[in-house]
This record gives C-alpha cells, structure tokens and sequence, in this order.
C-alpha cells in the first residue's frame, strides 16, 4: 500500500454486524451492549428515514420480520416506530426493546468511544433524500468527534447525495458483485473504502484497492477459515454477527 495515497483510517479492524445481531435482536442498543460485552468497539448498522424524516436503525424495508407491524416502515412517522416491539421476535426476553433512532445511537457510541459504520438503507425512492438526511445528522451527531462515522450504502445515489451533504465525512461503496466498473464507480463516489460480500475479496481486489489508496473490508464473515483467509491477504475490516467466536483483540477464536 503505498503510504502517499492512504488516507486515515481509525476503524478496528472487527466490527459486529447491527450490533451484535444474532445474540441480541439486530439493530438494537441491546445488540450493541451485547458487542461490547465481547470487546468490540466498532459496530455496523442499518439507517432509515421515518415518514417525517428522523432517522432511524431498521434492515428491512418492511416491519413485519422484526416487529408485530407490518407494512413499509418509512411510511410511518416516529411517533408510531418509536413505540414498536423490537425485540420480541429473536427472543421472549428482549420483548419491548424499541427500535432506536440514529441520535440514541450516536449517543452511546460517543459515549463509549466506540466506532460505528452506518449503512444508509433508504426506503426504495427516497435514495438520495436518505442519504443526504443522514449525512447531515451524522455531521451534526458526531460533531467535535475524533473518528466520524463511516457511511456505507449499495445505493450510489445514496452516496452520491451524502458526499454532496456532507463531503468531509467518509464514504464506502457496498458490493455484492463486481460488475464492470466498480472500482471507477467507487473513485467516482470519492469512496474512502470498498466493502465487499467476503467471496468477491481476493488478493488482485485488495491490491487494487490498496494501491489506489483505498481500503478493503467485508461483510458478512462468520467462518474461521474466511478469517483466516482475509486476514492473511491483508483485509483492513471484517463485519461479522460471530461476535462471540472471535476476539477484536486478535484473529484467535474465542473459548
């Protein structure tokens, strides 16, 4: 990597998936306790806007898979998501854990000391309404903050909205296939990183990456040999929901 073209990178190189999203439910300040007890201090989460534009952490762009509502989620204003269940569907003892909003978030990862990748996740038609929203509330939220947060999304108009809002704060493109001109899409987007699914990252795509300045990160890696893999090939992060299987502290396997 060549140190004239890389700029700062303040991430750890572990970072747990919405938290810690299999051991407590995904997208929830209890998944993000439930990293940290494990050592983690960074985390990825999904971020999406309410009917009256206050961002929020939800994947889908439905309710009904982590909540007893159903229907699009960014149709209903905050009042309404903020009272929803989400946490009754993983387990009976996270019943009543709500659904957070960016600002609850950026609180306690401030708080903390802890890093956070925000995957903008817009509701389908509101891309770069979305992006540059959020943009301009992580601006805002991490204000005065030694390690901004990284924004993240598959949607380039998203992206593109987001360097536009807000061109300090840094920018990856999300891959899960690498279609012609990806790596200019990326430079175009003056993306900071790639974040690709773990089997599209090989050596030839972190070289590249690594040359043009750029880092390299994958989602989502819960296999030890994948780890091993990735690290070895010089992986800059790796997103994983195994959080009780690997330690942040090194690549070694948790007992």
């Amino acid at each position: 990597m060549s140190a004239q073209a890389v700029r700062p990178w303040p991430y750890p190189l572990w970072i747990a998936h919405r938290g810690a999203g299999q051991l407590a439910p995904e997208n929830t300040l209890t998944a993000f306790r439930a990293g940290a007890r494990y050592g983690y201090r960074a985390f990825e989460c999904d971020v999406k806007l309410s009917a009256d534009g206050v961002p929020f952490l939800l994947h889908d762009d439905t309710l009904q898979r982590t909540t007893p509502a159903c229907g699009v989620a960014g149709e209903r204003p905050w009042a309404e998501l903020s009272r929803l269940d989400a946490g009754g569907w993983h387990s009976r003892g996270f019943a009543g854990e709500p659904i957070p909003s960016l600002e609850s978030v950026a609180a306690f990862v401030r708080r903390n000391g802890h890093a956070l990748n925000i995957e903008i996740k817009p509701t389908p038609g509101l891309e770069a309404e979305t992006g540059r929203v959020v943009a301009r509330e992580a601006e805002r939220l991490w204000r005065g903050c030694a390690i901004p947060p990284l924004l993240s999304s598959f949607e380039a108009p998203s992206l593109a909205a987001a360097k536009d809002a807000v061109p300090a704060l840094p920018r990856a493109l999300l891959l899960d296939r690498l279609a012609q001109g990806w790596f200019e899409h990326a430079q175009a987007l003056d993306c900071t990183a790639v974040v690709t699914a773990y089997p599209l990252m090989d050596a030839a795509v972190i070289a590249r990456l690594h040359d043009a300045g750029l880092r390299a990160l994958c989602y989502t890696v819960n296999d030890p040999a994948e780890v091993q893999r990735l690290l070895a090939l010089g992986i800059d992060g790796i997103i994983t929901d195994a959080v009780d299987r690997f330690s942040p502290a090194g690549a070694a396997l948790l007992d």
